[in-house]
């Protein structure tokens, strides 16, 4: 069985293309900065050998009909190609960002789908018309082959009216569906499930909090594998301290912004998501350049990296709370998977609530690699766990064929 993942921004589209027989990736790539005049694409093969090959073209990619079409044609081509015709493409996985609470599961495609993703647009104005324009021209492109969508905040869909919504006016929910939606789901569900194997427990009886760490940052709370709690909101804005973008803040802030600085609502928004959070702070949004900085001295630096540790381990504690305690906190993605010092800090004043790092286990954690951090005899355990957000989307794109 080959799966081609999708991932279809405004300019972009990410794929992956794999074999679900033995979960592995034939390709992977990216097509960039569609509609311009000059676009890229990015292409590696993974052809069953230690050798892997990467392909780059630029070239004007005028809509994502062109863009996919040279991705199918790169998948078959004979010097980057691991199939032989693009119809041994069995299924077509896409990721959209915004589910709102139309969609609670993993679903496949037909016009209604369609039209419930259109609907939602006013929720997710800077992803799913992308993903629109994606899922579109897959079916137009491949029309006898199944298209399936797998969205970021299903696997939020199982907490409680006290969990999702806000103390306003119930009219803007009713109206506006103003409520907590949560991000990242795919990778949160895919380490919960990966947690309960390490512990060796079902996932039905696995209670976790996964920490999602990289430009973008999220927490869940996972109670007997369903997600009972989550740190982003109505956007992916709230919560955490991120690259760019601000985290939880005093909502008053804005008001005073506009007030004090003559701003519009327009460009409040545009300084909270890109030019806030760590960037804001120190003027760096890469973690590793702030370490970097830091080791310099740079005052800046330090603070940025104490607010983001300090947010985690609020976060931690909170969803601790939530929880009444839990089998695993679970450190991914790109900081998470490979900062042992943001683990460390986030960490250290853990050990009364249960959970206990070690330090020399955090320090020297293979990557790429589930490990598990915590002390011997820590009541909680602590591990890192690569997510693979594309596995993910494959294997549910899979069980929603299985169950047609």
């Amino acid at each position: 069985m080959k799966i081609l993942v999708l991932n279809s921004g405004s300019s972009s589209l990410k794929y992956q293309l794999l074999d679900m027989d033995s979960t592995t990736v034939l390709t992977t790539g990216l097509v960039e900065r569609i509609g311009e005049s000059i676009g890229a694409v990015r292409h590696k093969r993974f052809p069953g050998s230690p050798k892997e090959e990467s392909f780059s073209y630029e070239m004007p990619i005028k809509d994502h009909a062109f863009g996919l079409t040279k991705v199918m044609d790169l998948i078959v081509a004979k010097d980057t190609g691991v199939l032989e015709n693009i119809s041994d493409v069995d299924a077509i996985g896409h990721r959209v960002v915004q589910g709102g609470d139309l969609f609670s599961q993993p679903m496949l495609v037909d016009d209604s789908v369609v039209e419930g993703i259109r609907k939602l647009i006013p929720l997710g104005p800077l992803h799913n018309p992308g993903h629109l324009a994606g899922i579109e021209t897959a079916r137009k492109l491949l029309p006898g082959v199944p298209n399936v969508v797998v969205f970021d905040t299903a696997f939020h869909q199982t907490m409680a009216p006290e969990a999702y919504r806000y103390a306003i006016p119930k009219e803007y929910y009713t109206e506006l569906k103003i409520r907590r939606y949560g991000f990242h789901g795919t990778s949160h569900g895919y380490v919960a499930k990966q947690c309960a194997k390490l512990l060796g427990k079902p996932f039905s009886e696995t209670s976790c909090i996964t920490v999602h760490l990289g430009n973008g940052c999220s927490m869940d709370a996972v109670k007997n594998g369903k997600c009972i709690d989550t740190s982003m909101g109505l956007t992916p804005l709230g919560g955490l301290v991120m690259g760019t973008r601000c985290g939880d803040i005093d909502p008053a802030v804005i008001a005073f912004l506009a007030s004090n600085k003559g701003l519009t609502a327009e460009e409040i928004d545009t300084i909270l998501n890109k030019q806030s959070g760590l960037k804001g702070l120190c003027g760096y949004n890469d973690m590793r350049d702030i370490h970097a900085r830091v080791s310099e001295g740079d005052a800046d630096a330090e603070l940025a990296l104490k607010v983001f540790c300090r947010r985690v381990t609020q976060f931690i504690g909170q969803d601790l709370a939530v929880l009444g305690g839990c089998d695993a906190i679970c450190f991914t993605a790109g900081i998470g998977e490979n900062d042992a010092v943001v683990r460390q800090l986030a960490c250290a004043t853990l050990a009364p609530l249960g959970a206990v790092i070690d330090s020399d286990k955090n320090m020297h954690a293979p990557r790429g690699q589930a490990v598990e951090i915590s002390a011997a005899g820590s009541p909680i355990k602590i591990f890192i766990i690569p997510t693979n957000e594309e596995l993910e989307i494959a294997t549910e794109t899979l069980e929603v064929l299985r169950n047609q």
